[in-house]
């Protein structure tokens, strides 16, 4: 399987109380995700952004960008998301 891709979706502008209006990551966590070398710990963090971006609200185009970024990678969106 291929590895999981990061979550940004190459907006990186923080202006929702440090958080990315793109992706919904702060600078904290899109460094935490850089670090995570098991796959099984890149698709984890992934559910957890999107639990994180449900309870923040106004997210809901990450997601068409992301299974956008996995459908040109090959990767099928139902093994992470």
């Amino acid at each position: 399987m291929p590895k999981t891709p990061s979550p940004c979706i190459d907006v990186c502008k923080f202006k929702r109380e440090g958080h990315c209006i793109g992706c919904s990551m702060s600078k904290a966590q899109k460094s935490l995700f850089k670090g995570l070398k098991k796959d099984s710990h890149r698709a984890a963090f992934v559910q957890m952004l999107t639990a994180q971006q449900a309870r923040m609200g106004k997210y809901a185009h990450w997601d068409r960008a992301y299974r956008k970024k996995l459908a040109k990678r090959k990767i099928a969106a139902e093994q992470i998301l």
